[in-house]
């Protein structure tokens, strides 16, 4: 659907100053995810919604006329806004509010518009409507995250770096290999948006307590022509199938589904994020930063990862959403209670707009990934000689030494070289110690050797090379013609 003109996100003139205006539309998400949930998307989906029901009722016998169904459908975007304002602050019910709105610019059809239908069958309809675009506008960005770290792996898979643990140095892995375990958190998150878009069913014309009795009446007792209203309405809105039963309103443990997956989603974007700051932090790597970027006012040389904090802090609230809907699938009293609507207004579009903005700003930070191989390379020196006394040891067994004789002297010398690194402050001087040692002189010939990085790094090239060829790359072939275009952060 097109967006009107005029829609923009973060639009409006002076007035808009002067009252509150939630960030996620105004400073952050994309045009097409803030018009997927705007009120020109929701009001005219009321309208087609009502158009499909008036179109389905009259392949089936009712007496509604071409004209109607026409007039109906010349209106769909012709919506007065400020009579349905009016008529909502008379009547206190949004959907008959625009009905008679709809109704008087279709006076024709005006008899038949909503027949047989309760105030959730454009409601809950038109959610799931948003709910099902929402994933497809998602679903590509996040191919597009995973396509670009793919890359950034691909070109790093055997370049050494030091490995954490519990934010400790540890045995080393490669730039490419961690990128690999953010890029599996993510494609997670794919296959998990992925089903809960394929889930999605329409709720169809269930009537008010699901019963569908109104159009068992309309259709004066033919249940057949009921269920093929329902097949009919479901099919001209785009989905496979409905929900066989529900009360007035759809389960509300389906939005518990697509929230819970976006709220994952957020965690594994908190985890990237939050691993970019850290390196940030050790000067390894560095997100893109603007030639005339300020990363502090009273700091000129900072530069501060402020993308990835960005990233950090809407995953957080992305994060905590999904409380929401569980609260409210909890308490659903029978067949509805409406204490569901206000949360589910603020909800369900803050998740699917916080995880559009997450996904656009990971884009833009992953297209300008930097390493710094030098800084890399220093703290590998500064660790590497304790990682590699083992080797130290077995390479002086072979050489005729004995194990126990040779780990008591290595361990000695290797207090003294970290005495010298934590208390005066000065570099790992580890392997000094063992060349001017004369005992470990069998070995002397061996050590550059012995402390060549990439002989610490295991399988780490070879694990990225078929991860990325056997799981990431088949799981984009089918995003693979929306894969172009780069993201510019305008703020």
């Amino acid at each position: 659907m097109a967006q009107p003109a005029g829609g923009e996100a973060g639009g409006g003139g002076d007035a808009d100053l002067g009252r509150y205006r939630s960030p996620l539309v105004s400073r952050y998400s994309s045009p097409e995810m803030a018009f997927n949930f705007s009120e020109a998307k929701k009001f005219s989906t009321w309208r087609r919604l009502w158009l499909y029901l008036a179109r389905g009722e009259r392949m089936l016998g009712l007496p509604i006329t071409e004209e109607q169904l026409q007039e109906m459908e010349s209106q769909l975007e012709n919506i007065d806004y400020k009579m349905a304002a009016e008529e909502e602050k008379k009547l206190r019910h949004d959907v008959m509010a625009h009905v008679h709105t709809f109704a008087h610019c279709c006076p024709k059809a005006a008899a038949i518009i909503h027949l047989g239908a309760t105030s959730c069958y454009v409601g809950d309809n038109t959610d799931l409507i948003v709910l099902r675009d929402g994933f497809d506008i998602l679903l590509p960005k996040l191919a597009r995250v995973i396509s670009r770290l793919a890359g950034f792996a691909q070109e790093h898979a055997a370049h050494p770096t030091l490995g954490f643990t519990h934010y400790q140095p540890a045995q080393l892995t490669t730039v490419g290999k961690r990128c690999c375990l953010w890029i599996q958190d993510l494609c997670m998150d794919l296959r998990n948006l992925e089903r809960a878009r394929s889930e999605l069913r329409f709720r169809g014309v269930k009537g008010t307590t699901g019963t569908q009795a109104s159009f068992l009446q309309l259709f004066e007792g033919d249940h057949s022509k009921v269920e093929e209203l329902d097949r009919l309405v479901t099919e001209m809105a785009g989905f496979q199938q409905t929900y066989m039963v529900t009360g007035q309103t759809y389960s509300r443990k389906v939005d518990i589904d697509s929230v819970a997956v976006l709220s994952s989603l957020g965690a594994s974007v908190h985890k990237i994020c939050t691993d970019i700051r850290l390196l940030a932090n050790l000067k390894e790597m560095e997100e893109p930063f603007e030639k005339e970027q300020i990363g502090s006012s009273a700091m000129p040389y900072k530069r501060n990862p402020m993308r990835s904090e960005r990233c950090c802090s809407l995953a957080r609230h992305l994060m905590m959403l999904v409380l929401d809907p569980l609260q409210t699938a909890a308490v659903q009293w029978f067949e509805r209670t409406l204490d569901d609507s206000a949360n589910r207004r603020i909800c369900l579009p803050e998740a699917f707009l916080t995880a559009d903005v997450i996904l656009s700003t990971l884009q833009n930070i992953t297209e300008g990934l930097v390493i710094y191989p030098k800084v890399i390379e220093r703290h590998i020196r500064q660790e590497l000689p304790f990682m590699a006394t083992e080797n130290i040891i077995m390479a002086m067994v072979k050489a005729g030494g004995n194990r126990q004789d040779c780990h008591e002297r290595i361990r000695v010398l290797s207090q003294q070289a970290a005495a010298v690194v934590k208390q005066e402050g000065g570099d790992n001087d580890l392997m000094s110690r063992v060349r001017s040692d004369p005992y470990f002189s069998p070995i002397h010939g061996q050590l550059q050797l012995l402390l060549d990085p990439s002989s610490f790094i295991g399988c780490a090239p070879q694990q990225v090379v078929r991860f990325l060829e056997q799981e990431v790359g088949p799981m984009l072939v089918r995003y693979a013609s929306q894969m172009e275009g780069k993201v510019e952060l305008e703020l």
